[in-house]
């Protein structure tokens, strides 16, 4: 059984690269070994964490909270502050899976592992998004990721005003166009580095500015440092 989540002192550490294996698929991703300490931050997808050893330590809206599993949902503010060396964390885009499903694929899941947390994940139904517009929306920033995303290309492939392309964003993603741009940019990055580009060339086939650009962004949502987190994980794709 999870141990219930307990509240504690903040302790200070010193912040880690992450280490283990990195499962990916197209809308989740689950790290298994040491996540690491991190600066505090807020990314868009949800954020499972599970610990079946040692809890770890996690400031989240301010709060620090000592737990054996936290669900993190999509653009909280939060920071690891300790963790064990070996743990699970699940990452899944918040329009597929909504953190409800995360909590209730987990608890089907009699035995925690890479291959039963994965297995679970795929079987899970995905949420369906509530207008045509808004996939064709989506669809046309992923095309144009590699160069400049044009929020008048991205309209009026959705067949869409600019104002109602905004609104559409704001309501049913809960971002702006520009910042979940953003998002998948730095998803693309991310999967390039794990596949084996440079930061650079990482950078660039994302459509950053420069590779500083993308550090920046890694580390303002995901609170470390590229350089430093991406190169000791063991990778697998996933569909």
């Amino acid at each position: 059984m999870i141990a219930p989540l307990t509240i504690m002192k903040e302790t200070r550490v010193q912040q880690a690269s992450w280490q283990g294996s990195l499962w990916l698929a197209p809308d989740f991703a689950i790290l298994h070994g040491e996540a690491g300490a991190t600066d505090s931050h807020a990314h868009y997808a949800h954020q499972l964490m599970l610990s079946t050893g040692s809890p770890f330590t996690v400031r989240l809206d301010g709060t620090v909270h000592t737990a054996h599993c936290l669900l993190v949902e999509s653009l909280r503010p939060h920071a690891i502050l300790a963790a064990p060396p070996s743990m699970l964390t699940i990452y899944a885009e918040p329009q597929r899976v909504s953190g409800a499903t995360l909590l209730a694929t987990l608890d089907g899941v009699r035995l925690p592992t890479l291959d039963s947390l994965a297995a679970a994940l795929q079987a899970t139904p995905r949420e369906t998004l509530p207008d045509a517009r808004l996939q064709r929306a989506l669809d046309q920033v992923d095309a144009l990721l590699s160069g400049k995303v044009s929020a008048a290309a991205v309209a009026e492939a959705a067949h869409l005003s600019l104002s109602q392309l905004e609104r559409l964003f704001s309501a049913r993603l809960g971002l702006p166009v520009r910042r979940l741009v953003l998002w998948r940019r730095l998803r693309l990055a991310i999967r390039g580095i794990l596949l084996g580009s440079t930061l650079t060339q990482a950078a660039h086939g994302a459509g950053f500015a420069d590779a500083a650009h993308f550090s920046r962004t890694m580390r303002s949502l995901f609170g470390v440092r590229a350089d430093r987190s991406l190169r000791q994980l063991n990778v697998k794709l996933l569909g």
